[in-house]
């Protein structure tokens, strides 16, 4: 078995996983009903399916000789903005209050974006 024989299994192997990820986040997007929890499918997909396609496309570069590591800088791109955008779309959830909303927590009131916190100085309070 010769090294490109390898490759290609291993190829074939990411592409198998990515696109079985991406296909249980498309089932998860049409099948969940809340907006939170569609929110989860996607950004898994957006994570370990399209990480995966990539991974076996930057393979694919290196057993057939182009060398090109493009696909690299896209999935660290990919790996720092996919949890900011979801972080900012279960916010925007929240706010517009199509969602339970979180429950209390025992020490501070304001862990959440709900619930602002009073700033106006008062006898307790040092200006």
């Amino acid at each position: 078995m010769t090294l490109e024989i390898i490759g290609i299994y291993a190829i074939a192997v990411c592409l198998l996983i990515g696109a079985a990820f991406a296909m249980v986040g498309v089932i998860g997007l049409i099948k969940f009903n809340d907006p939170m929890t569609r929110l989860h499918a996607p950004t898994k997909v957006g994570t370990m399916g399209i990480g995966m396609l990539l991974l076996a496309s930057v393979l694919h570069s290196v057993v057939f000789g182009d060398g090109s590591m493009h696909e690299l800088l896209i999935m660290a791109f990919l790996f720092v903005t996919a949890p900011i955008s979801a972080h900012f779309l279960a916010k925007v959830s929240i706010h517009n209050r199509t969602t339970e909303t979180p429950p209390p927590t025992s020490r501070d009131g304001t862990w959440s974006t709900l619930n602002s916190p009073d700033t106006t100085p008062g006898p307790d309070k040092p200006d």
